[in-house]
């Protein structure tokens, strides 16, 4: 089985790896960075939910339910525990 929290850790890290900072000291990355990164799509076998999981235990947010690769490319995802 996968284990979701260590996969959501990962997913944190890459955030921070590939995101910038805004104003608020916030962290996001675009969807279509994240997807797009080689190491991520190694590292994710189901990188959308991994996303879910992490917005559903109030790790990251971003708008909308499910992100397409394409569709949803400029989505943010922020991070909302640093």
């Amino acid at each position: 089985t996968m284990n979701v929290e260590h996969e959501i850790s990962l997913l944190v890290e890459e955030i921070r790896r590939l995101g910038t900072r805004n104003s608020d000291g916030q962290v996001s990355v675009k969807f279509g960075v994240l997807f797009a990164d080689e190491k991520c799509a190694n590292l994710f076998e189901a990188l959308v939910g991994t996303l879910k999981a992490a917005k559903r235990r109030k790790i990251v947010t971003y708008q909308g339910e499910l992100l397409l690769q394409g569709v949803h490319d400029n989505v943010d995802i922020m991070l909302l525990q640093d």
